[in-house]
């Protein structure tokens, strides 16, 4: 069976959980969306048409499976607390992600079939695709969380016209979380209150603060530190306590993201700056929103920022804005 074949392929690649669902409309999601839409709950980086969320089609017309992947990425090494997440720390997951899906689209296409891959890339709801193909379950704190590496994956779909058969879950459970019970130790961690027991609100979630371009003051005393990402919603969930360990070598640490970076990345230029953030999972938010951060964090942690010195307009009004805040 092709699906043996793909799943025996994905394992001499290191990759173990993996899941197949029939590609088809996902109409039961249409009023979530709609109403998240209602009460401003879309962020700027969710695709704003319903439809698209929804309809894989309008990526293969004839396909038939849809293939969901994990991939893990925390490592069995100390990571020094400088503020990015622990995905961001290795090179960047789009590009990896990417490499391996390739590989197994063209596997497919040996087979005789047609396959396209995608990392961020698409409209589709992953998490739900990856839930409902027994991945992983979802839990209050809103992630997939797998059995065998816990939250710390990241996602990735194949839609492919051959047709295989499929073991889904059924989506009437979702909320229930009954695999969380009645932990809700994520709903107490999370520093903004973005998931709590009635609602999820990506839009004051303090992962997504550390990336918009616009920060309102009180959003930045949120920060606390962080440079890119949060991860206290994982930090703090039991079912990450005892996970196994990732093997896929390119989300093993750059030395520079497992250290205090801080400065470093303020008075990066250019061209140093590709040379190094560039290449993680953050780079592409730009030098700008990191250097923000950064200096945010410098000055969260008691650091002088009166002599940090910058070009850059934007800089110097969240500089200008952190000091007179000092005076307050």
């Amino acid at each position: 069976m092709i699906k043996d074949e793909i799943v025996k392929f994905c394992g001499e690649l290191g990759l173990d959980t993996i899941g197949f669902i029939k590609c088809r409309e996902f109409t039961e999601l249409k009023s979530f969306f709609y109403e998240r839409k209602e009460k401003g709950l879309e962020n700027e980086f969710e695709e704003k048409d319903v439809l698209k969320r929804i309809n894989p089609y309008i990526y293969m017309e004839d396909g038939k499976t849809i293939i969901s992947i994990a991939f893990p990425y925390l490592h069995d090494i100390n990571y020094f607390d400088n503020g990015f997440s622990v995905y961001t720390r290795g090179t960047d997951y789009h590009k990896v992600v990417k490499s391996y899906l390739q590989k197994i689209c063209d596997f497919i296409e040996s087979k005789g079939g047609e396959a396209l891959s995608f990392v961020d890339s698409n409209f589709l709801p992953e998490r739900y695709i990856a839930y409902l193909g027994k991945v992983g379950f979802i839990g209050k704190n809103n992630l997939i969380i797998t059995e065998k590496y816990g939250s710390y994956v990241f996602l990735g779909e194949i839609i492919t016209n051959l047709e295989m058969e499929t073991d889904e879950r059924d989506y009437k459970e979702i909320q229930n979380f009954k695999e969380c019970g009645e932990c809700e130790l994520c709903y107490k961690a999370c520093p903004s209150k973005a998931i709590n027991s009635y609602k999820k609100n990506s839009n004051i979630c303090v992962s997504y603060f550390t990336q918009k371009k616009d920060l309102e003051d009180k959003h930045i005393k949120l920060l606390k530190g962080r440079v890119f990402g949060c991860d206290s919603c994982q930090t703090s969930c039991p079912y990450n306590n005892k996970i196994e360990y990732s093997k896929i070598e390119e989300f093993y640490p750059y030395d520079f993201m497992n250290r205090e970076n801080s400065l470093e990345l303020i008075n990066s230029s250019t061209k140093e700056f590709k040379e190094s953030f560039f290449k993680t999972s953050c780079g592409w938010r730009g030098k700008n929103v990191l250097k923000r951060n950064a200096l945010i964090k410098i000055n969260n942690d008691n650091g002088n920022i009166k002599d940090l010195k910058t070009d850059s307009p934007y800089l110097k009004d969240y500089l200008n804005r952190l000091l007179n805040s000092n005076k307050i």
